[in-house]
């Protein structure tokens, strides 16, 4: 019979390996047993008492189980909803996928699976290649448009930490982590209560997929950015590229990513329909990695124990209405140019595997609503936009970015020197005053009520860099219940250029669950 034990506390001292023991110990079980472990988090709110929490599901026989259920925290394990079933019969399925980030790739291995195929345009470059142009950009503030953090194999998550956390719950998040520990991602992503890649991880996980859609006879085009949209009697037929390539499939999935600003010019000039969505904007806080350390943890900071502390922090303004939170959290990362217009700045934060940088970072964001914004459709891209050649304007030429001290920016005072940090090429002191009044307001109130919960965040050694504008897509592309856009058939608008995801995670599952409505619509039509 098959028990969960919940809420199994193992010190940062024990070794993982002493789990199955430690629960023989707490529920007297006469001998070892099979087991595997469900979830594992850290619980670090008591600093002098921090421990690693599991949820357990063990194989213990039906006797014993019986009188083990009349214990605290042991239930029965009932199976919860599978993985989706794999469709199959889609042989002769022809699909188009512009975009190889998240959404695209995790659509093509799906389609590829029921038997169609694929052909995937991107407009940057393959993943090793990215990252060459990704350190001019670091070292000599040298912007190539095409291939940065944001553009290029594997989209935008993959030089941004590859972070796997998800508020979803669908059957297909499953498929997904299945899928990731295949393709040779650490089998602790399964359990993880904040399971993290990294970077370095992602990169050769990224390169197998691409392998394995080349093995099935399917192909990835790189440098094939679209230009124009095929349609024929409000259907979708393929693509235009700049290179003046047509390509023609049945069914067109747009999974370009909420940086992509151009293709929703190319959806209006068509007609497309599109929307305004919510997002957020703000800035990005870095702190030295044992000052963080120290604060979440207390004593147990100095004992190297345990992994560099993360933290999560939300503020509600219950008079403006607006909310302030940390987005992206990275301990042990680094602050990162992730821009992808010229005389534009705009960064982001990342971390490798081993999170072993000297410095924590995160976003500080204020969310803005619909009604913040005129009518236009795209009228929060001109607003990133507006922000980011204001923060360019600060910080220099050649990428530099504006930095105030945490108490400076309180107190509207120009700092004289800042601390090292982790930002290439290199940033300079600045006011952030290319923000809106009411938005830096909303981040003082909110950068106060953090420091009652966090004491210490107001430091000097807090740096608050600028501008993080691309959390999410200030842009929805209508679709129905089959996935197809609204205004045309066979498009199919997926991600978060579409403004239906927010993360690598829930990215991948539309993507998935894209491509099961195109191999339900394929068969119907057979």
């Amino acid at each position: 019979m098959h028990l969960i034990f919940d809420n199994i506390e193992l010190s940062p001292f024990e070794d993982e390996g002493s789990l199955g023991e430690q629960i023989q110990h707490v529920f007297h079980i006469p001998s070892p047993f099979p087991y595997d472990i469900l979830r594992k988090s850290l619980d670090a709110r008591d600093k002098g008492r921090i421990v690693y929490r599991y949820r357990v599901r063990a194989d213990l026989p039906d006797a014993l189980a019986q009188l083990l259920l009349k214990a605290k925290d042991v239930s029965l394990w009932h199976a919860s909803r599978g993985i989706p079933a794999q469709l199959q019969g889609c042989e002769g399925l022809k699909v188009l996928i512009v975009g190889a980030g998240p959404a695209g790739l995790f659509c093509a291995l799906r389609l590829i699976e029921a038997g169609g195929s694929v052909l995937i345009l991107e407009r940057g470059v393959p993943v090793e290649e990215r990252l060459r142009d990704i350190e001019l950009l670091q070292h000599i503030g040298s912007l190539n448009r095409e291939s940065n953090v944001l553009f290029g194999e594997g989209g935008a998550g993959t030089y941004s930490d590859g972070k796997l956390m998800t508020r979803i719950h669908r059957p297909e998040v499953a498929w997904f982590f299945k899928k990731m520990v295949d393709l040779s991602a650490p089998c602790s992503i399964l359990y993880e209560q904040r399971p993290h890649i990294g970077t370095d991880r992602l990169v050769p996980i990224i390169r197998e997929i691409r392998n394995r859609i080349e093995a099935a006879g399917s192909r990835i085009l790189f440098h094939e950015k679209i230009f124009d949209i095929i349609t024929h009697k409000e259907t979708v037929m393929g693509v235009i590229t700049e290179k003046g390539n047509e390509y023609h499939a049945p069914y067109t999935v747009l999974a370009t990513g909420h940086s992509a600003r151009d293709v929703y010019e190319i959806l209006r000039r068509k007609g497309i329909r599109l929307e305004k969505k919510g997002f957020a904007i703000g800035l990005r806080v870095e702190h030295p990695a044992e000052l963080i350390n120290t604060i979440q943890y207390g004593r147990f900071a100095r004992q190297h124990v345990l992994p560099p502390a993360e933290y999560s922090l939300r503020f509600y303004n219950e008079k403006s209405g607006r909310s302030v939170f940390s987005f992206c959290m990275c301990p042990g990362g680094e602050v990162i140019n992730a821009s992808s217009e010229e005389g534009r700045l705009c960064i982001n934060g990342m971390s490798c595997s081993r999170r072993d940088s000297p410095y924590s970072n995160a976003a500080l964001i204020v969310t803005i609503g619909d009604g913040d914004l005129p009518e236009d459709p795209l009228a929060g891209i001109a607003f990133q936009r507006e922000m980011e050649e204001g923060a360019y304007a600060a910080g220099g030429e050649g990428y530099c970015a504006p930095a105030q001290r945490i108490p400076s920016f309180l107190f509207d005072a120009l700092d004289t020197s800042l601390p090292p940090v982790s930002y290439q090429p290199r940033v300079r002191p600045a006011q952030h005053t290319y923000l809106p009044s009411w938005l830096a307001a909303e981040l003082k109130i909110a950068l106060q009520h953090f420091e009652t919960k966090m004491k210490g965040f107001i430091s000097n050694e807090g740096v608050l860099i600028g501008v993080e504008t691309r959390t999410s897509s200030p842009v929805r592309i209508p679709r129905g219940a089959d996935y197809q856009s609204l205004s045309v058939r066979r498009l199919l608008p997926v991600g978060e250029g579409a403004g239906y995801a927010g993360g690598i995670v829930s990215a991948a599952v539309d993507g998935i669950r894209t491509a099961d409505k195109i191999c339900e619509d394929f068969q119907e039509r057979q």
